[in-house]
């Protein structure tokens, strides 16, 4: 499990990581209140969140000090990477608000959060040897229950073949998104900036016809209001999670990134009763717990597994 090609610590990669996740979690928060204010559509919220996060990387980039580097990574090798990132980026984000649209939050968020760890444990293995052994297996397990408590609890969910299809093909871009930035992390020398900055410029490109056809700037009612909340979801969960995400999953074994990104939904739950009024059920507070649960158990078997120099976590 050598993280020697990025330089950065597995426990700052594991903390990185769970602050992207919860990061995340707030995004829907604040999508949901943009929603109410205006008529915006997902791809054009999308391409802003893309583009604004796109801007502020390229601001943070020309105000870093500039870091010589051993080993310059070749530019066809770049550019493949960066374009695969980004397209696996765009087709995560586009597939998930279509099936979201399709079957609902619940279904959506289940299938695709759900065949995630899947996906990724299993291309892991295939490509790269990691296993997670019986604690790792055992986290998983507990942290798909939890979630599947936590958005399937209140029942009452609809379940379309479309909408599977599309949180499946969602998951497969995230899992693709996920095993290259360890691969390239693990492998080669990578620079998370250039990850990010790269990658979200091609999924503004990607996301651009779709947001001119639902219209790039919508009617808003509190036009102040909406500027705030996507100058927000562009700094906090696109950004600086976007930024952290990279960094933090070119050193952390792929299945343990996938389970630790299961934050996302707990933060969700956590808001949508705290500022959106949403009932504060049992299955809510079960579901929470199983997966923070998971979590904690796996971020510190990854920990320990770093410092012994054990390839599985067990």
């Amino acid at each position: 499990m050598s993280n020697a090609a990025s330089g950065l610590p597995v426990g700052r990669g594991l903390f990185f990581l769970i602050v992207a996740g919860v990061a995340w979690g707030t995004a829907g928060a604040a999508a949901s209140l943009i929603y109410r204010a205006n008529d915006m559509g997902c791809a054009v919220l999308s391409f802003w969140r893309c583009a604004g996060g796109l801007v502020l990387l390229l601001a943070a980039r020309l105000l870093r000090p500039r870091v010589r580097t051993v080993v310059r990574e070749p530019l066809g090798r770049r550019a493949l990477r960066v374009g695969v990132t980004g397209v696996g980026l765009a087709v995560f984000q586009t597939a998930y608000f279509a099936a979201v649209s399709a079957s609902g939050l619940a279904v959506a968020t289940v299938v695709t959060l759900g065949a995630g760890p899947v996906l990724i444990a299993v291309g892991a293995r295939l490509t790269m040897g990691e296993r997670l052994g019986r604690g790792g297996v055992a986290a998983v397990v507990g942290a798909l229950a939890g979630l599947g408590v936590l958005v399937l609890g209140g029942g009452g969910t609809s379940v379309r073949p479309s909408g599977v299809l599309l949180a499946l093909l969602s998951a497969a871009g995230y899992s693709v998104m996920t095993l290259l930035t360890r691969w390239w992390g693990r492998y080669g020398e990578v620079d998370a900036s250039d990850t990010s900055v790269g990658a979200f410029a091609v999924t503004s490109l990607c996301l651009l016809p779709f947001a001119l056809a639902e219209g790039l700037f919508p009617h808003a009612a509190h036009p102040a209001r909406t500027l705030l909340l996507l100058a927000y979801i562009a700094t906090v969960p696109t950004a600086l999670a976007y930024g952290l995400y990279f960094a933090g999953a070119a050193v952390v074994r792929s299945a343990t990134v996938s389970v630790i990104m299961l934050l996302e939904p707990v933060g969700a739950a956590i808001l949508a009763v705290a500022l959106l009024g949403e009932r504060l059920t049992a299955a809510t507070m079960a579901g929470t717990l199983l997966m923070l649960g998971s979590v904690a158990g796996l971020a510190l078997a990854e920990a320990r597994g770093a410092a012994t120099k054990d390839p599985v976590l067990v």
